[in-house]
């Protein structure tokens, strides 16, 4: 059985009428983290962030522990709080401690409302959370003893299963594969993926109204049910796909076609996730395949094409994906280069944990795309292209 975790954990304690104690935890079975931060209330303002390791893979990791300080001064309200964390304590330091402190984001948040929908009770004793969460400063009533034990109206529809994906059109039914079938592929969602802070309906949403033609939930180690999906598709209208990010013992891979969970008393053997997906006759391709590389200079690790064309996994992938969200643009050039030297398809997608973040790097594919069997042609035809999707659109 595969043995591997991970826990997000946010503590928030008042220490005085203007000012909260934050205390963040990020544990697996590879890493271990803990951030400390105090945040002013009237402004939301980070005051202080200072964090500390409990475990961690190389003499790197710690160099990340002066960047936690940089968010200092950082309004959580700011809209763009999440890429600020990201660029500053994420790319500069590591994207663990920028992924638990914006969880803490999300926990001082919630508290602050809490506090001030405490406030408001003190004229409006009968407002629940939920009316004050939706901007409905009133006493909870009913106009009747009828209507309190009426249950609401519950409208029940048929179900439709439909074995192909809506089509590519946006609202003005204009075709819009012209230009071939973009997908995001590489997604994540909570709680699939603890990882993640953002729901399937919410990163649907976004890959709907940024124009995506398609975007496919790759959870950690996590088979999608078809069920489940197909009533993804019907609700939002929007192909959605199914893929799994599988943690190995040469890294994370990204796989297609595959419905068995791969399970083993460790980390899943490389070997034995290829013969499971040659066997379903899927695909397979290795994920940031340098992620943390480069991170501190290709001069300091000695590491060439040439030698990083001679890593063992490379032998069992079917595809390398080139362009990642969540590693430095001289990691995504390398894995490019690395990539033309071995001869192997590419590919590119967000590795989103952020609605923000759908779209940021995704794959182009000639054809239109309407199930999963199309998907797993396509992939295998070599024939997409990654793109950096969220700036061209600004472009266009």
């Amino acid at each position: 059985m595969l043995n591997f975790s991970r826990n997000k954990l946010v503590s928030i304690a008042r220490k005085d009428e203007d000012t909260l104690l934050v205390h963040g935890i990020l544990d697996d079975v590879i890493y271990g983290l803990e951030v400390d931060a105090t945040v002013r209330i009237s402004d939301m303002t980070f005051l202080s962030v200072n964090g500390k390791w409990n475990r961690y893979t190389t003499p790197e990791c710690p160099k990340a522990l002066p960047f936690l300080r940089e968010a200092t001064g950082f309004c959580i309200n700011d809209k763009n709080i999440t890429q600020k964390l990201q660029k500053t304590v994420g790319r500069k330091g590591c994207r663990h401690f920028a992924t638990i402190l914006i969880e803490c984001c999300r926990s001082v948040k919630e508290a602050v409302r809490i506090i001030q929908w405490e406030a408001i009770k003190a004229d409006h004793p009968n407002l629940t959370f939920e009316e004050f969460v939706n901007g409905e400063p009133r006493e909870a009533s009913y106009d009747s003893a009828e209507e309190k034990a009426s249950p609401p109206h519950i409208e029940v529809r048929e179900k439709t299963v439909r074995k192909d994906m809506p089509d590519a059109r946006d609202s003005g039914g204009q075709d819009k594969t012209s230009g071939g079938f973009v997908i995001d592929l590489h997604t994540h969602t909570f709680p699939a993926s603890p990882c993640s802070s953002v729901s399937e309906d919410d990163l649907i949403t976004e890959a709907k109204r940024i124009s995506l033609d398609g975007i496919c939930l790759a959870d950690h180690n996590y088979v999608w049910p078809v069920s489940r999906v197909e009533d993804l598709i019907q609700k939002h209208g929007f192909p959605v796909f199914r893929g799994n990010e599988v943690t190995t013992d040469q890294g994370h891979m990204l796989v297609f076609g595959l419905e068995k969970e791969i399970r083993s008393g460790g980390l899943v053997k490389i070997e034995e996730l290829r013969e499971a997906v040659e066997e379903a006759d899927g695909f397979m391709i290795v994920a940031h395949p340098f992620r943390g590389f480069l991170t501190f200079g290709v001069g300091q690790l000695g590491l060439t094409v040439e030698k990083a064309m001679e890593r063992p996994f490379f032998k069992y992938v079917d595809a390398i994906e080139v362009m990642n969200g969540k590693v430095t643009e001289k990691e995504n050039g390398f894995a490019s280069e690395v990539s033309a030297a071995l001869g192997l398809p590419v590919t590119g997608g967000s590795d989103a944990h952020e609605v923000s973040e759908v779209g940021l790097y995704a794959t182009r594919f000639p054809d239109s795309i309407k199930n999963e069997n199309d998907l797993l042609n396509a992939l295998k035809s070599g024939k997409g292209s990654p793109l950096a999707f969220r700036k061209e659109k600004t472009m266009v």
